[in-house]
């Protein structure tokens, strides 16, 4: 994989670019996409938005949106764009299985493949060129960065400082993550000069939850929460009957696990909620204890140190099971 800024000569001339991110695409995934598709169209570039999934509803209002289309509704047609594409750009994923069913497509054209991701081991042999910082709050920061580096600081618009707010905003937990250096606050200075409007994208992202969603987190909260002080540790796993019952759309699961890092003590936050096709596991810790290689470890998945993700074919209750069993062979790594 080539150094990213061996890519900016490239940008001088016309090309059909794709942009995707990694299924069920969050704040920063869909912000550092649509950031970087407003920037590639200002320089005339014939670029196309693809998200492998659906994504919540609480994205709808972001500046090109409307434009991203919908593999999974659109196969055909996502398949045909990615086939005559000179590149694709894989933003907020390292490895092409993070793309669930657009994995095969992208490994199969003959774009070249270009990375700006911020997680642990990336899988750089699929890349052509690409950048990987672990030490990065978001991708979002990475595309800022890729975009003044590049030359064009001067392009950086209200539709992209919107974009990119909203990457920086949610990776960062609200800015309040280690991972929240003092190169962000200068990011976001730079952004606000430019006349963005902050309230108004935490109020889009973090006031238009449904009334169903809200009694969803009270009975989870209830009746599926387990404390393991021993170990400081809390656990919630959320069947699927729960899902049905409160009527879940995409995005209302979205940050549950950080309320029980909010319990005293607690160190480490695991949920596992029982999807369709599997069960998918978020954790996050506070501290040394790296979820990173748990997920990986145990769960099939992997992140950052302090927040990951995983996943399991088990019934809820067995991989529930599963991680209180692991839990004991962590018991000093949690307790110090």
């Amino acid at each position: 994989m080539q150094p990213i800024d061996q890519f900016f000569p490239l940008l001088k001339q016309p090309f059909k670019a794709v942009i995707t991110c990694h299924q069920k695409p969050d704040g920063d995934a869909m912000g550092s996409t649509l950031a970087l598709y407003h920037f590639l169209k200002q320089l005339g570039h014939d670029v196309k938005v693809i998200s492998p999934t659906n994504w919540a509803q609480f994205l709808d209002w972001m500046p090109g949106t409307d434009h991203v289309i919908d593999f999974e509704q659109n196969r055909a047609e996502s398949t045909q764009i990615v086939n005559d594409a000179d590149y694709v750009f894989c933003l907020d994923f390292n490895i092409l299985h993070r793309t669930k069913h657009l994995e095969p497509v992208i490994a199969a054209s003959n774009a070249v493949k270009i990375l700006i991701d911020h997680h642990q081991q990336p899988d750089t042999p699929s890349f052509g060129y690409g950048i990987s910082d672990v030490k990065m709050s978001s991708t979002c920061e990475m595309i800022y960065d890729f975009i003044v580096q590049s030359g064009h600081s001067n392009l950086i618009n209200l539709d992209i400082a919107t974009c990119l707010y909203t990457g920086l905003m949610t990776d960062t937990g609200s800015f309040r993550f280690p991972s929240t250096t003092a190169s962000v606050h200068k990011i976001v200075a730079h952004l606000k000069e430019l006349g963005l409007q902050h309230s108004k994208i935490h109020e889009h992202i973090y006031d238009q939850g449904s009334e169903a969603r809200l009694k969803f987190m009270g009975n989870a909260f209830l009746y599926r929460m387990q404390v393991f002080p021993e170990y400081n540790t809390a656990l919630m796993a959320i069947p699927k009957a729960d899902i049905y019952k409160f009527e879940l759309k995409t995005g209302d699961t979205e940050g549950l696990v950080n309320y029980l890092l909010s319990i005293q003590g607690i160190k480490f936050a695991a949920i596992v909620i029982d999807r369709e096709e599997e069960r998918k596991w978020s954790f996050r810790s506070k501290g040394i204890f790296d979820v990173n290689i748990f997920a990986r470890t145990h769960f099939e998945g992997g992140g950052h140190a302090n927040a990951a993700g995983g996943r399991s074919s088990k019934s809820v209750e067995e991989t529930a099971n599963d991680f209180k069993n692991i839990l004991t062979e962590y018991k000093s790594q949690l307790t110090q």
